[in-house]
């Protein structure tokens, strides 16, 4: 038999393939990486103009006068890249929704939520990334009237109430403001221990290493509170 005719074990991939395979994995390499992660664009607008942008939103609302209606507008754009100029910390209410609360569409915002409107590391994390790798300027802990996570909060340490299943670590985490709230003796305990509670958070976000710190002092990030008032559909800063 001929050499000719003998087939040659296929030890190698061909050049061709061989290309077409490391493009294959480059491709794949690239769409891990997150959107804008190894160079980041410079925030398009200012900590303070953002915190603007949210206090015109949330009139617009309380009026009953919102300018966002047109969803559709902007989508194939938001497929390709998201450019919130606001991180919201809220809480997991129902009637709390921080794109209608501050008249805002899909992709404005970047919002964390959980019940009470504490961080955790995971919820941190979160933040972290819109800080550094979307360029977020502004984040705000929003939270609201007549919270049920600060009420149940309130009743464990005052009244002894036990708690099922988890709900007691969530209680460990909103403790430090109830009880900055309860050692002023106010008149509404429950008002005060959610602004106690969302300036307790402001104060842990601002003062996060490695990210959000040196960022909030180099005036570049800013941190702040409000509570939304479900009645009224106002915020108000706290």
């Amino acid at each position: 038999m001929c050499d000719r005719c003998v087939s040659k074990p296929a030890t190698s991939l061909s050049r061709r393939s061989l290309f077409g395979a490391a493009a294959a994995i480059a491709a794949a390499g690239a769409s891990l990486r997150p959107a804008r992660a190894a160079d980041p664009a410079p925030p398009s607008i200012s900590p303070d103009a953002a915190l603007q942008r949210l206090r015109e939103g949330a009139a617009r609302y309380a009026a009953n006068t919102p300018t966002n209606k047109d969803f559709s507008a902007g989508r194939a754009a938001r497929a390709a890249a998201q450019y919130p100029f606001a991180a919201i910390v809220s809480c997991a209410d129902s009637r709390v929704a921080p794109e209608l609360i501050f008249d805002q569409g899909p992709g404005d915002l970047f919002v964390v939520r959980v019940a009470g409107n504490f961080v955790n590391p995971d919820g941190l994390a979160s933040l972290e990334y819109g800080v550094k790798f979307l360029g977020i300027p502004l984040i705000m802990v929003l939270g609201h009237s007549g919270c049920g996570a600060i009420d149940a909060t309130i009743k464990v340490i005052r009244d002894k109430v036990a708690l099922p299943g988890h709900l007691p670590g969530l209680v460990d985490a909103l403790r430090p403001g109830v009880q900055a709230a309860m050692a002023k003796h106010p008149t509404d305990l429950l008002a005060e221990a959610t602004a106690e509670n969302v300036r307790h958070t402001v104060r842990v976000l601002s003062s996060a290493q490695p990210i959000l710190a040196p960022r909030a002092a180099a005036k570049s990030l800013k941190v702040v509170g409000g509570v939304y008032d479900i009645g009224s559909g106002s915020v108000a800063m706290v």
